[in-house]
Order: C-alpha cells, then sequence, then structure tokens
C-alpha cells in the first residue's frame, strides 16, 4: 500500500507536468493575429489598470515566469517575453492578472505571500511533498513529516484561488482590449486551464503523501 500511493503521487505529479508541457509547447508554436509580444501584452494591460510603476522584465529559465509582488515587477521567461504566440500572451497576462490582484490588495495573495516570498515555489509544491515524505519515513519522523505536508497543503490550498483569479482576470483583460480574438481566448483558456491543472494536482499528491506516511506508521508500530 505504502508503495502504491508513493507511485500515484509520482504518476500525478507528472502527468500535470507533461500536460502543461504539452499544451504550452503547442500553442507556444500558434502566433497571435495581434502579433504583439508577451512584452508588449504586459507593458499594454499593466498601463490599462494604471500600473505604469510596474515593470516588465525577461528571465531566464523555462516557463520562470512570475510576479514580484516586492520588487513590483513582471517577469516572463525569454521564450513569453519575445514571443507573440498564444501561450506567450496568455502567461503574461496570467502574471499581470497578479499585479492587479496585487493593486486590489487581493487577500488569498496577501496571505500567500507572508506564508512564502518566493511564490514560484508554489510550482513545485507537488514535488517538496513528495521529496519531504519519503525522506520524513526514511528518517522515521513520521509526524514531523506529517506536520510538514499539512503545512504544504495549507499553502497550496491558499495558492489555488490566487492562481484562479489571475486567470480568470487575464481573460477578461485580453478580451477587453481586443488582445485575443474569440476563437485565440479559447485557446488561452487551455493553455492557463493546463497551468492550474499542476497546482490542483500538488494538492491531490500531498493529501496521498499525507495518507501514505499515516500507513508507514500503522505499519511500523505492527
Amino acid at each position: 500500500m505504502e508503495y502504491l500511493l508513493l507511485g500515484l503521487s509520482v504518476i500525478i505529479t507528472l502527468a500535470a507536468q507533461t500536460y502543461i508541457s504539452t499544451t504550452y509547447s503547442k500553442y507556444s508554436q500558434v502566433k497571435s493575429n495581434n502579433n504583439l509580444t508577451g512584452a508588449e501584452v504586459a507593458r499594454k494591460i499593466l498601463d490599462n489598470n494604471g500600473l505604469n510603476n510596474i515593470e516588465v522584465v525577461e528571465v531566464r529559465g523555462y516557463l520562470s515566469d512570475h510576479y514580484d509582488p516586492t520588487k513590483k515587477l513582471v517577469a516572463l521567461s525569454s521564450n513569453n517575453f519575445n514571443s507573440s504566440s498564444i501561450a506567450g500572451v496568455s502567461v503574461a497576462a496570467h502574471e499581470c492578472g497578479h499585479a492587479i490582484q496585487d493593486k486590489e490588495n487581493y487577500s488569498f495573495m496577501r496571505l500567500r505571500a507572508s506564508l512564502v516570498p518566493i511564490v514560484n515555489l508554489s510550482s513545485y509544491a507537488g514535488y517538496i511533498a513528495i521529496v519531504l515524505g519519503i525522506i520524513m519515513g526514511a528518517l522515521n519522523f513520521i509526524w514531523i513529516g506529517i506536520a510538514l505536508e499539512v503545512v504544504i497543503l495549507l499553502f497550496q490550498l491558499i495558492t489555488l484561488p490566487v492562481e484562479f483569479d489571475a486567470s480568470k482576470k487575464a481573460l477578461r483583460e485580453v478580451e477587453k482590449y481586443n488582445i485575443l480574438n474569440n476563437q485565440e481566448i479559447k485557446a488561452g483558456k487551455t493553455v492557463l486551464t493546463s497551468a492550474a491543472l499542476t497546482y490542483v494536482a500538488s494538492v491531490a499528491t500531498t493529501l496521498i503523501e499525507i495518507l501514505r506516511l499515516i500507513v508507514v506508521f500503522g505499519n511500523r508500530r505492527d
């Protein structure tokens, strides 16, 4: 049972990551009719929302895009910064959604930032949960492991509404300013939904890891 749950955690996490990679790769090859790059889209959305003070910068890495509320900047990976693809535009709009949340003092975003300032960690929470579960189980620190997994779970549950709301705002913005047409918005929604599912998968993975550690504890007590 213990190894079955571990295998299930790994499968869920890898499946979600594969899905977003495949979806992103597909739509990064499809150019938007407006021909605006991710950087231009981000600047347009930010300026139209009175966020002229927020800088748009290019960063290295694959899907390393994020909004930094402390430095007030939207960071876009090179592929999205320079690309006019539907994927690049959608991701850029999503990060601007976080900037709008910051402006509106969105409560869940504030709470998440107070818990973990480096918000990009939320993308890897599923992997962290798996590794943590394995280490705590191997060291026989079962209850410490469960407590840490619960902390991760709480962070993930706070992250979910933040990410879903940012995507909702992104789709609203690209439609409002005619950045994407109706057909392209559907494709953009697919990209953002695939990204959101990674957070849902992370929650499922953490729940399974908590259950696995409970099973480990029961087996060793017997």
